[in-house]
Formats: structure tokens, C-alpha cells, sequence
């Protein structure tokens, strides 16, 4: 049986691992998850109820959360693009610039959406504002952990990356990376410029009108 993803294009953590799947042409099934879709969403509050996607099924199994994901595929489909290195300690590295992606820099892009999507306007204003102080704070760390590196851990594109690429991508709509955070800047267009992030972009493209903030004419 092939690989099945249950996700959305438009999701960042859809695309996550859409990314890794990519950078090894690892053959998948996308299911997405919407209104026309019935189907796929009752199978996947089925294997999931915690109602969180996406969630990775190859054949009997099932495996939910981005980064375990993503070490799963490394270790169930490997190809020539590893995630993780091989030496443990150089992996601890690249798992906390992981979690500091999702944690630091996509979370407060989610709490800044989902005061949007109340349509409460002070909500939508309190959550923006919070989110500006918490991404004001991880960019800065970002631009100096950045100097000197072509990927988040260096010179391989790894798990960081692919957590990376779209929480940046939408943490730039939410709240713009300042023109003086350089390096931070430059390794957003990178990661843009990534044949397996460029598509996950153009493939969510046309679900733009969906971003509560609005998404900016750009990327």
C-alpha cells in the first residue's frame, strides 16, 4: 500500500512534511481535508481524534505530528536527503531548532490567525500585537544563530529546514522580518527558492483568499 497524507495544502504543517516528501520523491497519496472532501475528513478524525493534521498512514500504520513524521520517513522510506544526522549530538541540534520553529515562530502566527478568524476586532488586534512581541523576539535570536550558515543547522538541509521554510513564510505575512534582520531574510528567500518548498507554495496558492490576515501580494 502507498503512503497517504492527510492534510491541506495551505496548512504549514501540511506543508512540513510535504516538503520532506519532496525533497526524496517519496511516492504519496495527498488526501485533503476539506468541505468537498467528506471522506477524507471522517477517516482522518478516525485515525486522529485529537482533530490535528496531518497524519501519515502507510498501510497498517498510522503516525501523526510533523517532526515524528518526518523521522518516521527517514526511517521507513529513507532516500538521498536525510533529516537528521547521523551523529546524536549534531540530531539534538537540529530537533531543538525543530521544536524552536514550531513553538517560536509558527505558534504565535497561529494565535495572531486565530484571533482574526473570531472576527472580534480588538481579539484580532490583541492577538496580532502578541504575536509581533513574541516573533520581534525569535526573529532577533534567529538572525544571529543564522549568521554563517546556508541551512538552519548548517550547510544540510534538514528537519529544522522543513519546519522552517513555512513557518517563516507565514510569519512574514503576520508580522514582517525588519529589513535590518538580514541574514534571517536571506534564509527565508532561500528556503523559498528550495525546489520542495517552491511547490508546496505554488500548490497552495490558489487557497490564499483563506488567510484571515490577508495574504500580501508577494512570495
Amino acid at each position: 500500500m502507498s503512503l497517504a497524507l492527510y492534510g491541506h495544502p495551505f496548512s504549514s504543517y501540511t506543508q512540513k512534511v510535504l516538503i520532506a516528501l519532496y525533497e526524496n520523491g517519496t511516492p504519496f497519496e495527498l488526501r485533503a481535508i476539506g468541505p468537498d472532501t467528506p471522506q477524507h475528513t471522517q477517516a482522518w478524525l478516525t485515525l486522529w481524534p485529537l482533530r490535528k493534521f496531518p497524519v501519515l498512514v502507510d498501510g497498517e500504520r498510522s503516525v501523526a505530528e510533523t517532526s515524528i513524521i518526518i523521522e518516521y520517513l527517514q526511517l521507513a522510506h529513507g532516500g538521498a536527503q536525510r533529516f537528521l544526522p547521523h551523529d546524536p549530538m549534531a540530531a539534538l541540534d537540529v530537533r531543538f531548532l525543530d521544536r524552536f520553529f514550531d513553538l517560536h515562530v509558527m505558534t504565535p502566527v497561529q494565535r495572531a490567525v486565530e484571533g482574526a478568524l473570531t472576527g472580534d476586532p480588538a481579539q484580532r488586534d490583541d492577538a496580532r500585537a502578541y504575536a509581533a512581541s513574541k516573533l520581534d523576539l525569535a526573529y532577533a535570536w534567529l538572525d544571529k544563530r543564522l549568521a554563517g550558515r546556508t541551512w538552519a543547522a548548517g550547510e544540510d538541509f534538514t528537519l529544522a529546514d522543513c519546519a522552517a521554510a513555512p513557518s517563516l513564510f507565514y510569519a512574514d505575512w503576520t508580522h514582517r522580518i525588519p529589513e535590518h534582520f538580514a541574514v534571517l531574510r536571506a534564509y527565508r528567500a532561500r528556503l523559498l527558492a528550495r525546489p520542495s518548498f517552491a511547490r508546496a507554495v505554488e500548490e497552495a496558492r490558489p487557497y490564499r483568499p483563506l488567510f484571515p490576515l490577508g495574504a500580501p501580494d508577494r512570495d
